[in-house]
């Protein structure tokens, strides 16, 4: 046939189907009706809109911290140019200055993330900054006359009022100036009057200083924004004094309200409008209704306003492409858009047969890797296929696809899904928008910096694609010597001759906890202890105890005197050399000098097992002495032990040896050098210690068996490899191969110091760097090799602790180092001619012209020992040639030229205080180092020295090992095979590799990234991958992701955003379900992302992304779910309809239904650790700013010491709570060693990424015996008592924080109603939760038949995440109407806990889940309600009910109806065998006993239990029954009286009359609707209904007659046009 004839046959098929089509349209009285309909969701920031221009300034400063300052600069200049005329000319504006000074792909991240308003949050934090700058000053005229701090005080959210007129004012902690003539004459003053007692403001990390500010000046800080008038003014003068070395002058943009009226009109742009935010998607699933949960009284027609969304008509519809029909048939526009949106009405599929769904994720990847555009496509697969899924169903398979994919699938689990960044996996379930941003934001600068270094392209594409190698090898202390005393030898001694010998045997399965005892020395158990402190004698009893038990264990001991050691110290690292007069005086002041001879002359003389005996008696005899627990040890106890041990062993009297050891010097000599051992070890400072195979752990016999259980599966892989064999010296391969000869653990680090990291890269791209300036010194013969790590030190000469430590870096190149090279930065205060000066000058003199002598680290050493010995302290002008003269003169004995020391010492030039304030810009602004501080510095790793301890030559000894083997060993390699392109040989020196190999490594450690990676290389890509190349890129990235899944609905969109704006080289291997038995998904979805149309183009407005759903189906029911990042707490406050239950076809003329949230929220989580303890369950921890320390509480739970709380924006505190909290326990710093408290700790939200804090407390001194939660009849008396001291606004949270105080108002006006109204007697707390309109009408009933039953005080608490506006509209005022309080709270699911999908899962697990930490703590006892439920007894009844210590009470299912037998579960099978005669309760109502549910920890043991059964699909059908009712036996349940609860489901009709409370359960039997069911079952429904929804409409001002309402909702079930049945039509 050709071309010709078939096109007739399409148009005449196409005709055919039209007229058919129309004859249905005629015969349709509704065909308008039938139309399509959309559903439009945008979500807001609770915080008012923030100025585009300056979150442009914050993002920029992102990149570099001065290129701030130079934007500020470049806009005030380009201001005087012609004004944009619109939102979107100034948005355009400002990303061609981006693109000015960035290169791509980093400009297009920076126009992404700014049309993303990434920064908004950051001016909301400078905002409350602010806020407290206002409020901190009082009235006064001379500074400040017009000023009053209420205008401003507690708007912590909203934008400051600044002085009357006033849009910029100065702060500078002790003044704020809003003219620019005051803050110059302030200027002018003499720099001593200018730095008042008052003191600076204080400064934060993320504080913009200007580049030219000296750090010593006085701060002030401008409050102000970019495009004021008054901000041009301050900057000019402040910058213009910041150079004059006057002030170190910082930047906060603010735009104070009311100022957008005067600002340049792109500096207003976004202040005007909400802020409307992208980065999250919108679900509309299709619901079940099988039991037609739906409000009849709500459907509303016309009420929600038009969106000017156009229709994409470009887009298949079933075949057809209608944009082109109409290019062709203009005249029939009416009837082919009729057609169109009669196909588009039934397209929707829900239901397949088995054998369509088979091979469906073939037929999806199928489509994807065909399709012209596959990221393109597999969006609009999984985000519309519920409409799609018909026509994938029907393609054609290509066998080379599924073959394809099920031989993957042998490597991955199907449908299983995983990402990768440049090698480095990303955790999917966590994964948002504004994190991949930052990941690869982060990923881009460290390509660009290294390009900047010369690195070749495929050179850092591999650097980037790097791993680190694990950590996971810990560090070993190699321990052997002479000085160890090994107690017993598993190989030789007699009493281990039975035991087999074979190593095999390890490899053998053994019950759990079982030893295994093999002839063999596996573990060595060394101790490390000082024989005269507590803790070392009952280390020695513990190792004994364990010997005599036969552990399989090889003991010994290292013993050391702390005494000599502090002496050791004080020397300089050596031993004090004592006259022979000092003897006897030596020996009564060291007690373990003295132990540690007595146990070498016994070990000498009759064997280690007497020496052991020895220190066991020692022990012995402190025990029964008087004071045992006292930390000093009698010398009469160590006499009377030496004396006893030998007694049966020597023919002469002991006491003669005794007094010949004490007056002799007899074994001093070894236990001196034991000691000088365990200092050069560095495990003095442990106090006492062990070492298992070398690894350190804590000397208990817990710590014993957890370090054998943590060594032996590595001795075991290592016998299974045969690398150990019965010959092999266990100790000897492992200490050879990993130990070092010492232990910091401030270098080694752990868990809770978190090792601290700075880029060097970024330093030396600036302009002039510090960095090009240093001349390193180096290990004599060594100064042209190439030198891969680097040893900064930050050198304070005028400290005798930076001169220690520069002789420390001296001496440890003196010792020599072949991989290492040290630099000294001078962090020194500047005056010309002084001793000081000299010293430097001659220094870096020195290291600059000689550092290549032999003698020169002599010479150095000796230059520091006269400076530190006799010109440190000296400031007069003789001493200063004095010490010239000295310099000199040690030169020539150095053979160095000394006329060229002599005019370089008497010269010095102006730029040489310039190098000094160079190097103290560096070391503060970039390094952040304390003004005048020590520290080191190796390959970008900051070590600060610890106060009162000295950093030594093997400690750098060990930071070089460490570092090298962990972060610069793999940089080094790829470094030394570059093949350099660009780079003139001459410049290819030893000292630009090692530049090269510093700067890359330090960067490196900075970069936040997973360490897991995947073998994604294994999985075969020809006909199943989407395969994206771009060799330029230095982004890869690996994906495996099944397309019909919930992680590929949020994959696709996110990986399409980054090939638009970056363009990676990507590889997506599709990896589908290969037999489905149901449709994988049953819902539309949306990712929300920004465009250049959120920008106005004709005014200066700023629309917002939104998520846009086109076309949906009009019958079925649909529920909106929004899928935000992990932080984000949000809630609906703009929604007509019920978006619960979404029927679009009763929108009437209405096309758009539209819903509006908002981001209430950030959630701060974090997790509180008790070192050697379970977190601390119960701790109270309270947060709020400087001035007002507790504006939100919470407690620590036992499980992972989780807690959370809700923060919007700012700089915050967490403390812990006064009273029981803070009484015994204090904040430890994370960050530092030792045990530094701290009363509180800082937090900054500055971003949408919220903050996961790790924090650690440690037990005040006197009260580590003592428990935070007390007995039960401490309690109760305590209770009382505290009630009032605790804060009782829990989860008031950001209701107050971010909006101001509304809900706090509105129910304090309830409460005065309240009391008017007659309500007396103590308050019952009633908790319910309810989602959709339906229930929210159920729960108004709920109300209104408690509150007519009960005449006391009544408070309601509702969670919040899922009521409706109208319902949070209505509340306040049912409040004050009815006279009862209410309060509506929340909790973010955590993210540890396993997550449910559905929403009404979801509902169930608030119910029971959280109960400990959803209500404030002073709330004593609260009552569920289902909000379907009808009470018709007074509820003080059930308040006051004992429930006999339980912590929950609930109602027996009844079982009267014998109809229902065969739907009682609980009877048969393994609920029968669980429950064990205990009765299986309902939830619909339960009293919680809020002070025993914490007390017993019942929340931590549900949540253990629910995270055990909920990973099983077929466990807790019915989740917040089935739940309470499995933990019974350790949550035991209350079981009360049957009457509490009746339902006509489970129940029957005769017990019905002594019903106490009625609830309309759901019957599996009928599945009858609620409604129906409510009406039939409960006399007083309707006439409860009907006031409830006059009260409603008389609220929302809606005029419908409710009479007439409900009497057309009360209808016979049998007639047509109920709403009953207008429900039916929404059932799946």
């Amino acid at each position: 046939m050709d071309r010709h004839n078939m096109r007739n046959s399409i148009h005449c098929l196409f005709l055919i189907i039209f007229i058919v089509f129309l004859s249905l349209v005629g015969s349709s009285v509704s065909a308008e009706n039938r139309r399509p309909k959309n559903v439009q969701v945008s979500l807001r920031a609770k915080w008012p809109g923030t100025s585009l221009l300056l979150e442009a300034g914050e993002l920029l400063s992102k990149e570099w911290k001065d290129i701030f300052w130079e934007f500020i600069d470049a806009w005030l200049n380009m201001e005087s140019d012609s004004e944009p005329l619109t939102a979107k000319h100034c948005f355009q504006n400002i990303v061609k200055y981006g693109h000015s000074v960035l290169v791509e792909p980093l400009a297009s991240l920076f126009e992404f993330s700014l049309s993303l308003r990434t920064s908004s949050p950051r001016l909301v934090l400078y905002r409350q900054l602010a806020e407290d700058s206002l409020a901190s000053f009082p009235l006064e005229d001379e500074t400040n006359s017009e000023y009053v701090p209420g205008d401003s005080a507690g708007v912590i959210s909203t934008s400051p009022k600044s002085n009357v007129g006033k849009c910029c004012w100065v702060d500078t902690g002790s003044s704020l100036f809003f003219e620019v003539s005051d803050l110059l004459s302030w200027i002018r003053m003499p720099s001593d009057l200018a730095v008042d007692s008052f003191g600076m403001p204080e400064l934060f990390d993320f504080d913009h200083v200007h580049f030219d500010s000296m750090d010593a000046s006085p701060v002030v800080i401008l409050y102000g924004a970019l495009g004021t008038g008054c901000f041009r003014d301050f900057h000019v003068h402040l910058a213009d004094a910041a150079k004059r070395g006057r002030v170190k002058y910082v930047v906060r943009p603010v735009l104070p309200y009311g100022c957008e009226e005067i600002t340049s009109p792109c500096g207003a742009v976004g202040t005007n409008d909400s802020l409307h935010l992208g980065g999250y998607g919108v679900e509309l699933a299709l619901k079940n209704m099988e039991y037609k949960a739906m409000d009849d009284s709500m459907i509303k027609k016309g009420i929600t306003l038009e969106d000017p969304h156009t229709e994409d008509l470009s887009q298949e519809v079933r075949g057809f492409i209608f944009s082109k029909i109409l290019q062709r048939k203009p005249e029939m526009t009416a009837e082919v858009m009729a057609f169109r949106d009669y196909l588009l009405s039934s397209t929707i599929s829900d239901t397949l047969d088995v054998w369509e769904l088979k091979d469906l994720g073939h037929q999806t990847a199928q489509r994807i890797v065909h399709a012209s555009d596959p990221l393109q496509s597999m969006q609009e697969i999984n985000q519309n296929f519920p409409t799609v899924v018909s026509s994938l169903s029907r393609m054609k398979l290509n066998d080379s696809i599924k073959d394809e994919i099920i031989a993957n699938q042998r490597m991955i689990p199907p449908g299983k899904s995983l990402m990768a960044l440049n090698g480095a996996l990303i955790n999917i379930e966590d994964i948002d928008l504004f994190l991949l941003v930052d990941m690869v934001h982060q990923e881009l600068s460290l390509a660009d910096q290294y390009s900047k270094l010369k690195l070749p392209h495929s050179t850092i594409r591999q650097l980037l694609s790097t791993l680190p190698p694990s950590e996971a090898n810990s560090v070993r202390v190699d321990f052997r010597s002479t000085h160890v005393h090994y107690l017993n030898n598993l190989e030789e001694d007699v009493m281990y001759r039975r035991w087999r010998s074979n190593l095999n045997d390890l490899l053998m399965p053994v019950y759990p906890g079982q030893l295994r005892y093999i002839r063999k020395n596996l573990f060595h158990a060394v101790y490390v202890l000082d024989p005269a402190s507590i803790c070392g004698l009952e280390s020695i009893d513990t190792m004994i105890s364990m010997y005599e038990s036969n552990f399989p264990i090889r003991f010994g001991a290292i013993l050391y005197s702390s005494k000599l050691i502090k002496k050791i110290e004080e020397n300089g690292g050596e031993i004090p050399l004592l006259s022979v007069g000092e003897d006897n005086f030596h020996i009564e002041d060291d007690i373990s000098s003295l132990i540690i001879r007595f146990f070498g002359y016994i070990e000498e003389n009759h064997g280690t097992q007497a020496a052991f005996e020895f220190l066991s008696k020692v022990n012995r005899l402190r025990s029964a002495s008087e004071e045992p627990l006292e930390e000093t040890l009698e010398v009469s106890n160590v006499e009377g032990a030496f004396v006893e041990t030998l007694l049966s062993r020597v023919k002469s009297p002991p006491q003669d040896i005794l007094l010949k050891l004490e007056k002799g010097t007899e074994f001093k000599e070894m236990a001196d050098a034991s000691s000088l051992f365990v200092y050069n070890l560095g495990l003095s400072k442990l106090k006492c210690c062990l070492l298992m195979n070398g690894l350190v752990f804590e000397p208990t016999e817990d710590a014993v068996i957890n370090a054998m259980n943590d060594e032996l599966p590595r001795i075991q892989e290592q016998v299974y490899y045969g690398h150990i064999n019965s010959r092999t010296d266990v100790l000897e391969k492992f200490l050879s191969e990993s130990g070092y000869h010492r232990y910091n653990l401030q270098i080694i680090g752990d868990g809770n110091i978190k090792k601290r990291f700075v880029s060097l890269s970024a330093s030396v791209l600036g302009s002039e760097s510090v960095l090009n300036d240093i001349n390193y010194l180096h290990s004599p013969g060594t100064v042209d090799d190439l030198k891969p790590v680097t040893h900064l030190l930050s050198i304070n000469v005028s400290s005798k602790e930076g001169m220690k430590l520069l002789r420390e870096g001296i001496r440890y190149l003196v010792g020599g180092s072949k991989r290492a090279r040290v630099g000294v930065l001078f962090n020194t205060e500047y005056d010309a001619g002084s001793p000081t000066s000299i010293f430097v000058k001659a220094f870096e003199f020195s290291a600059a012209s000689f550092s290549h002598k032999r003698k020169m680290l002599d010479f150095m050493d000796k230059l520091c020992s006269i400076f530190e010995r006799e010109y440190m302290f000296k400031l007069d002008i003789e001493s200063a040639s004095s010490f010239v003269r000295d310099v000199c003169e040690l030169a020539g004995s150095f053979s160095l030229p000394v006329e060229e020391y002599k005019a370089a010492l008497s010269d010095f030039p102006v730029d040489l205080k310039k190098h000094f304030d160079k190097v103290s810009h560096f070391l503060y602004r970039q390094l952040g180092l304390d003004y005048g501080g020590n520290a080191i510095l190796t390959n970008g790793r900051v070590m600060v020295p610890v106060e009162g301890s000295s950093f030594l030559s093997h400690d750098l000894v060990l930071l070089e090992s460490v570092e090298f083997e962990q972060r610069i060993k793999h940089i080094m390699k790829i470094v030394e095979e570059v093949d350099w392109q660009d780079v003139d040989p001459d410049v290819l020196t030893s000292k630009f590799i090692s530049d090269i190999i510093m700067f890359v490594s330090s960067s490196m450690a900075v970069r936040e990234r997973n360490s897991d990676t995947a073998r994604f290389e294994v999985l075969n890509s020809k006909y199943s991958a989407v395969t994206l190349n771009n060799e330029n890129s230095s982004i890869h990235i690996d994906a495996v992701i099944d397309p019909l899944s919930p992680s590929g609905q949020k994959l696709s969109p996110l990986l399409r955003v980054l090939w638009k704006w970056i363009q990676p080289s990507m590889r997506i291997v599709l990896n589908p379900l290969s037999s489905l038995v149901d449709l994988p998904l049953k819902n539309y979805y949306r990712y929300v992302l920004p465009t250049m149309d959120d920008f106005s183009s004709v005014d200066y407005s700023v629309y917002g992304p939104k998520a846009f759903f086109s076309n949906m189906p009009l019958s079925k029911t649909l529920t909106m779910n929004l899928d935000v990042p992990e932080p984000w707490l949000v809630e609906p406050v703009v929604a007509v309809h019920d978006l619960d239950n979404i029927l679009l076809e009763n929108l009437g003329d209405t096309r758009t239904l539209q819903a509006v949230y908002e981001l209430e929220a950030l959630v701060l989580t974090g997790h509180c650790s008790e070192k050697g303890h379970d977190p601390p369950r119960g701790l109270q921890l309270i947060l709020g700013t400087r001035s007002m320390p507790h504006l939100v509480d919470t407690l620590v739970m036992a499980n992972l010491g989780y807690w959370q709380m809700k923060v919007s924006p700012g700089v915050w505190y967490l403390q812990l709570a006064p009273g029981r909290s803070s009484d015994l326990y204090a904040m430890k710093e994370n960050e530092k060693e030792g045990q530094e408290l701290t009363f509180s700790k800082r937090i900054t939200i500055n971003d949408l990424r919220g903050k996961v804090v790790h924090m650690e407390v440690v037990k005040k001194k006197g009260k580590e015996h003592e428990q935070l939660l007390p007995s039960d009849e401490v309690l109760e008396e305590k209770n009382k008592e505290n009630l009032n001291t605790w804060n009782s606004n829990l989860l008031k949270w950001a209701s107050d924080l971010i909006g101001g105080n509304e809900h706090s108002k509105k129910r304090k006006g309830a409460l005065q109603e309240n009391r008017a109204g007659g309500r007396h007697g103590i308050t019952i707390n009633i908790f319910s939760i309810a989602s959709g309109h339906l229930y929210e009408r159920f729960l108004k009933i709920m109300i209104l038949s408690v509150l007519k039953n009960t005449p006391r005080p009544v408070k309601f608490w509702f969670i919040k995440n899922y009521l409706s506006p109208q319902f949070k509209d209505v509340i306040p005022h049912m409040a004050r109407e009815y006279g009862f309080e209410y309060e509506l709270i929340t909790y973010k699911w955590p993210t540890w806990l396993h997550k449910q999908k559905e929403k009404q899962r979801i509902i169930w697990a608030y119910k029971i889940l959280f109960l400990d930490v959803i209500f404030p703590l002073s709330l004593e006892k609260v009552i569920f309600v289902d909000a379907d439920q009808i009470v018709r007894a007074d509820m003080g009844e059930l308040y006051d009910m004992d429930i006999k210590g339980r912590p929950l009470a609930y109602t027996p299912f009844c079982d009267n109806n014998k109809e229902m037998d065969g739907y009682r579960f609980w009877r048969q099978g393994f609920w029968k065998e669980h429950l064990r005669g205990r009765p299986y309760h309902i939830s619909a109502l339960y009293v919680v006993d809020l002070v025993k549910f914490r007390q017993t920890a019942a929340g931590d043991n549900l949540r253990v239990f629910y995270e055990t059964l909920s990973k099983d699909p077929n466990s807790l059908s019915n989740l917040d029954q089935d739940l309470p009712n499995y933990a019974q036996h350790m949550v035991p349940i209350f079981s009360l009286p049957q009457e509490w609860l009746w339902c006509e489901s489970w129940c029957g009709n005769a017990t019905k009359s002594r019903a106490k409370t009625i609830d309309l359960c759901n019957n599996p039997m009928t599945k009858e609707p609620k409604l129906q069911g409510a009406k039939r079952i409960v006399s007083e429904w309707p006439d409860l209904d009907t006031e409830a929804r006059r009260v409603t409409a008389k609220i929302l001002g809606d005029d419908a007659d409710t009479h007439e309402a409900i009497t057309f909702s009360e209808k016979a079930s049998g007639v047509s046009d109920t709403p009953e049945d207008m429900e039916s039509k929404s059932e799946l």
